[in-house]
């Protein structure tokens, strides 16, 4: 029996697709993914993904809530015990007094970003981004209608350092809103002192509203974290993103939060309510567990990423032509292959990205994975996440990146 032929209509889009980006890094998944079916070992630098099982506490009693009968439809903000938690978890890391009425919980972190775009900017206005930065940032203010207006970074003595004055010059009459990804992806960079002040100066001076992007707050492996919603003057005014995707290795459970000034987060949970109804229910119970339990296996995981961290820093760095700095939070590292791509002969990234996967195994995202290049871009950088791999094949892939190389 054949298949029926079927004729399709003259489909029209809505043109604010065209708007709509993507998470790149996916791609360069499916293609790693290609070649290893013809046999060929692929070391998955490329997605910040984690091989390390979520804690058992955090599986187990997300398992009872289904087996008590927690499938059903659940509050649209989430569940009373898991926004009680967060409120309390992140009052004692941030200083600041939150309640349960302060925290949406979302299908996942991501859905913050969206629906904070939604909730405050009008089309044509301007949000303010980085770039590079996690890309669905550009793609959601451009799919609002907003305008993206990126701001960059520079090479500082230590790590990446924003660029401030750009930033600065940046802001117009039709600027509304700011994104600040402290700990950053892809970069690993932490904003010193000074320039979270100078940040949170700016937000004050020009009336703006900042999506201050958490997901890595407690992914460090040195010091503390600090928010910019803590400092003086910044709570009134700062949306908190929040994911257990990273601290407590449950990418694929697809859970977060939103916290934020009451008014806000009425807006967020009105949005939630239209997009999904309410996040999955027995998972939270999870996450509670998570939030109240974990600590042990919490400190289990960065332990073993510390150690991911220094042997590739290591390997980098001993490749001529590549400079890597060797940051203390994240699970990312952005060396800059200026001078091994000019040696090799390459200046297209893809064609240096596609030879070094074909000839190598080793998978990776370069910086046009995460926003459109900016034009005083002199510079060239990859991204690789250790968050997947294991040491073993850490050393494996980078030894023959080191061959490969020289």
């Amino acid at each position: 029996m054949t298949a029926a032929t079927l004729t399709s209509p003259q489909y029209r889009i809505a043109q604010r697709i065209a708007r709509l980006g993507t998470e790149t890094a996916f791609a360069v998944s499916a293609e790693a993914n290609a070649l290893a079916a013809t046999g060929v070992k692929i070391y998955p630098f490329h997605l910040g993904d984690l091989d390390i099982k979520t804690p058992q506490n955090v599986i187990d009693a997300a398992f009872a809530a289904a087996n008590a009968g927690k499938t059903g439809y659940c509050p649209n903000a989430g569940i009373a015990p898991l926004r009680q938690a967060l409120a309390d978890d992140i009052s004692r890391s941030h200083g600041i007094p939150y309640q349960l009425e302060n925290v949406v919980v979302q299908p996942g972190g991501k859905p913050t970003i969206g629906k904070f775009i939604m909730a405050l900017m009008e089309p044509g206005e301007e949000v303010l981004y980085p770039n590079p930065g996690y890309p669905i940032y550009e793609s959601q203010i451009e799919f609002h209608g907003g305008r993206a207006v990126p701001y960059g970074f520079r090479e500082g003595p230590h790590n990446f350092e924003i660029d401030l004055q750009q930033l600065a010059d940046s802001i117009s009459e039709r600027t509304r809103l700011l994104v600040y990804n402290n700990l950053h992806n892809p970069t690993g960079a932490e904003s010193r002192p000074e320039e979270m002040q100078a940040i949170a100066e700016l937000a004050q001076r020009h009336d703006l509203i900042v999506l201050s992007d958490e997901a890595y707050f407690d992914i460090r492996y040195q010091g503390e974290s600090t928010s910019i919603a803590s400092l003086p003057g910044m709570a009134a005014r700062t949306v908190i993103l929040y994911t257990f995707s990273k601290k407590f290795a449950m990418t694929g459970w697809r859970l977060g939060a939103t916290i934020a000034p009451v008014e806000i987060a009425n807006v967020i949970a009105k949005l939630n309510v239209n997009d999904e109804s309410c996040p999955n229910h027995f998972i939270q119970y999870g996450a509670v567990a998570g939030l109240l339990e974990s600590q042990q296996e919490v400190q289990r995981m960065l332990d073993i990423l510390r150690t991911r961290r220094d042997r590739a820093v290591e390997l980098l760095n001993s490749v001529g032509g590549v400079r890597c700095y060797r940051p203390q939070a994240t699970f990312y590292l952005y060396p800059n292959v200026t001078e091994l791509m000019q040696r090799k002969g390459f200046n297209d990234y893809e064609a240096f990205r596609r030879q070094v996967l074909r000839d190598t195994g080793v998978s990776f995202c370069t910086r046009l994975h995460f926003g459109r290049a900016l034009p005083e871009e002199t510079e060239r950088y990859i991204r690789f996440a250790y968050s997947g791999i294991s040491l073993a094949d850490i050393e494996e892939g980078l030894g023959r990146f080191v061959q490969w190389s020289r």
